[in-house]
């Protein structure tokens, strides 16, 4: 089969090559990939992938093998998949069965694929705050990919979201997906919420953390700004206002039972993922050279399987 690996020097540090099929455990489901979406973490490994090495988290596709545990989806069944083992950028992949889930019928492969790592991620951060019914949750980065999904799913879930996000022109669609309020910057935000999501790290999780009312906790989901955070001195000395505030660390790959909800993700319509970008994988190496640009939305590759000769055909759509 052929897949994507990691080839220091070459264009975006990758070779598309024959490398041999894929040998599941018994604990996982061999699938074909139909289409997959970068995240900013899988572009970040690259640089320290060992040579060979074939990247990706997660995707879409189909099962040609159900895992002989008799466990997850069976043969024919289209789903979502995530594997922080990597190794999704390839025409088949292994994928524990527990991180797959299925989809439905007449989803698109590219829509699908921007779900489980974003999507799932921010299902599972606002959860954390328990009942938001009413209080005020202060997303960071809300124009990511994590963002949006995270101000939808806050905003669904009854809580005044309060996004923040650099570019103004972003604002107006937050609002539309549920945003009670928008910001450009911290600074702005004027009073404390009950919680916090923050997708960019640095000054922002500092800044974040002031905000918090008293038991409150900002997540720590992202980390964009590729800075250090330094709280000055004090930020952690408690009074009536700012006491039992606390930070948190999330990795996605240690939280349990994820595919129930991505499932839930992938069979809601109404869920907005913005534009999509829809491109070959065999632009992906290209694309990663030029600095991994979105212009509109996420980008996505869709993979051409010997079975599926059609499927270099790409355009923009938004869903």
């Amino acid at each position: 089969m052929l897949a994507w690996t990691t080839t220091p020097g070459s264009r975006g540090g990758l070779t598309l090559r024959e490398v041999p099929e894929p040998v599941p455990l018994p604990h996982e489901v061999l699938v074909q990939v139909e289409a997959f979406a970068p995240n900013p973490g899988d572009l970040a490994a690259l640089a320290e992938a060992p040579a060979g090495t074939i990247p990706g988290w997660d995707g879409s596709g189909v099962v040609l093998e159900s895992a002989a545990d008799g466990r997850g989806p069976r043969a024919g069944e289209r789903v979502v998949f995530l594997g922080l083992a990597a190794r999704g950028w390839a025409q088949r992949r292994a994928v524990p069965s527990a991180m797959c889930a299925a989809a439905p019928a007449d989803a698109p492969w590219e829509r699908l694929a921007t779900l489980p790592v974003p999507a799932t991620s921010a299902l599972r951060a606002v959860r954390r705050f328990g009942s938001v019914l009413g209080r005020r949750l202060l997303i960071v980065g809300a124009a990511s990919a994590v963002g949006r999904f995270a101000v939808q799913l806050a905003a669904r879930s009854g809580a005044r979201v309060v996004a923040v996000a650099r570019d103004e022109r972003r604002h107006a669609d937050l609002r539309r997906l549920g945003a009670y309020e928008t910001h450009t910057a911290l600074a702005a935000v004027s009073s404390r919420v009950h919680g916090a999501i923050d997708l960019i790290g640095g000054q922002h999780l500092v800044d974040a953390y002031a905000l918090l009312e008293p038991g409150a906790t900002v997540i720590a989901l992202g980390h964009a700004a590729g800075a250090d955070e330094h709280f000055p001195y004090g930020a952690f000395v408690a009074d009536p206002a700012t006491s039992d505030r606390s930070i948190t660390s999330f990795f996605l790959g240690s939280e349990p039972d994820l595919a129930d909800e991505m499932a839930y993700l992938a069979a809601d319509p109404s869920l907005d993922t913005g534009d999509i970008d829809a491109r070959p994988w065999t632009e992906l190496a290209t694309w990663i050279d030029a600095g991994a640009e979105r212009r509109s939305g996420r980008v996505v590759f869709r993979v051409a399987n010997r079975t599926d000769p059609g499927q270099q055909k790409a355009g923009p759509t938004k869903t």
